[in-house]
């Protein structure tokens, strides 16, 4: 255990809003947390308000280089691809996740610390549980991102991320960063404490919040990269229930095929989509920038990911727009700009980011269900995925299950490998499309320990993350590393 410093919610101000500011501030503002409804407002602020869509989908196998009509690349987009450390620090960068999650952690601990003072009133506790599982995501986002990814062989001694359980009453508190064991105990038992207590009807606007199925789909995530699989399965089913087709994105739909560019993208980010479990707005400008990033979906790429085969047998319905390889995109991001005041120009760009969504939860059951043997689950599982994806042809957007039902003599036929290894692959393969501009491909990467070789558009440069590469961990903040932290190796 190395004794370590970090800096959160204190530390951030000092960083983003400059010293004099914080030192203008009351020093303890927990003296006004004297109600529920103040901390139930507070809560508002325990969820990271940082995008980490940017770098992890950059540093994915989604990324290929597109060249000169994409220029040079911005550091959030072309440090990741490249596999080095991202030279900035604004948004859309590791650095400034690091301190959005943290604020949302020292959010959460406020809360929690009010609650106790107040003598944890029947009202406030739904909020109890709110902030304990919004502090158990957030530390888990830290982890992943942060740290290597759990191993049951070995995260007994792979360094973690500092799980913070106090309100912060210093600048500086000194912290033990701990192992990934015991970041995942913890977070754990954040869970087990808090779901139990969630009260959906106290939200005005639930999506915005850790609403019962919101909860249970994050931990059902957080199972899968443990390996627990048949809490997977359980969570999994306690979210939306056993059948959760009707939750899913019907992409291959008449109705959802004749909206307009910008309805979809709109429509993919609102509280009224269903298949949206919880929503975040979040400082960012990917939304402006996904389409024209010069590290993202080219076309040789968009011939293999969505023209290319299926184990279905039928065509992907997914709906590419831009027209040429500088600006290939799926609409899935409208942007909030804000400007500084009312008359101003100037402003900065928000996007509503899906944390949690069905199509995700799915199939991280359907994976879940492969690991437990019971394939006939599994691939029901991944035929009510297919049956809202896949169609026969742009022609002819039909889903026909007679034609398009995936039976364990196409995942033979397809994969070529054992029935639990195929369904696996199936998963895969569906959800690296689902979540093309989600950066959800990252979190697969790390799991199955998927090497990731990016070529340069002159094919003159080639970088390679490799098996247990480093950097499959992200480094930690500059300042945070000054402070004592051991940065991660590189």
């Amino acid at each position: 255990m190395k004794k370590i410093f970090i800096t959160t919610l204190f530390i951030s101000a000092l960083v983003f809003g400059g010293c004099s500011k914080y030192l203008e501030t009351t020093p303890d503002m927990r003296a006004e947390l004297d109600t529920p409804n103040k901390i139930a407002e507070l809560l508002t602020s325990a969820y990271p308000r940082a995008n980490y869509i940017t770098f992890t989908e950059a540093a994915s196998d989604n990324a290929g280089d597109k060249g000169n009509i994409a220029g040079t690349g911005e550091p959030e987009n072309r440090d990741p691809w490249m596999f080095k450390d991202v030279e900035s620090r604004d948004e859309d960068t590791p650095t400034f996740y690091w301190y959005g999650a943290y604020r949302a952690i020292a959010a959460a601990n406020h809360a929690l610390e009010a609650i106790e003072k107040l003598g944890s009133p029947k009202e406030t506790l739904s909020m109890k549980g709110e902030a304990l599982v919004a502090r158990a995501y957030a530390h888990h986002m830290l982890v992943t991102l942060f740290s290597r990814v759990y191993n049951p062989n070995t995260s007994s001694t792979d360094v973690g991320i500092p799980y913070v359980t106090e309100a912060e009453k210093n600048v500086l508190t000194k912290y033990e960063r701990g192992t990934v064991e015991n970041v995942y105990t913890l977070i754990e038992k954040d869970l087990q404490q808090g779901i139990p207590l969630l009260d959906d009807s106290r939200y005005k606007v639930p999506k915005y919040h850790f609403t019962r199925a919101a909860a249970h789909a994050f931990a059902a995530r957080f199972y899968l990269f443990k390996q627990d699989y048949a809490k997977v399965v359980e969570h999994a089913n306690s979210s939306l229930g056993q059948d959760i087709t009707s939750f899913l994105r019907p992409i291959n739909s008449t109705s959802f095929r004749s909206m307009e560019y910008y309805a979809k993208q709109q429509w993919y980010t609102i509280a009224e989509n269903s298949t949206n479990l919880l929503l975040v707005e979040a400082a960012s400008a990917w939304g402006r920038n996904l389409a024209g990033y010069r590290y993202g979906l080219t076309t040789p790429l968009l011939s293999e990911l969505i023209y290319g085969s299926n184990v279905s047998g039928g065509s992907y319905a997914y709906m590419i727009y831009g027209g040429t390889e500088a600006v290939y995109n799926i609409p899935k991001f409208k942007e909030l700009f804000v400007t500084t005041s009312i008359n101003a120009e100037y402003g900065d760009p928000y996007n509503m980011i899906p944390l949690f969504t069905a199509d995700e939860l799915l199939l991280n059951r359907a994976e879940a269900y492969a690991r437990l043997k019971q394939y006939d689950n599994a691939i029901a599982d991944l035929n009510s995925f297919a049956s809202k994806k896949v169609y026969t042809s742009q022609n002819n957007p039909i889903y026909n299950p007679a034609t398009h039902n995936i039976t364990e003599t196409k995942l033979a036929s397809f994969y070529r490998a054992n029935l639990e290894d195929n369904i696996i692959s199936g998963v895969l393969d569906f959800r690296r499309r689902e979540f093309l501009f989600e950066g959800i491909r990252w979190f697969d990467i790390l799991r199955h320990n998927i090497v990731v070789v990016h070529r340069s558009h002159d094919q003159k440069n080639t970088y390679t993350l490799g098996l247990n590469d480093p950097m499959r961990m992200f480094q930690l903040p500059e300042e945070v590393i000054l402070s004592g932290v051991q940065a991660n190796p590189r």
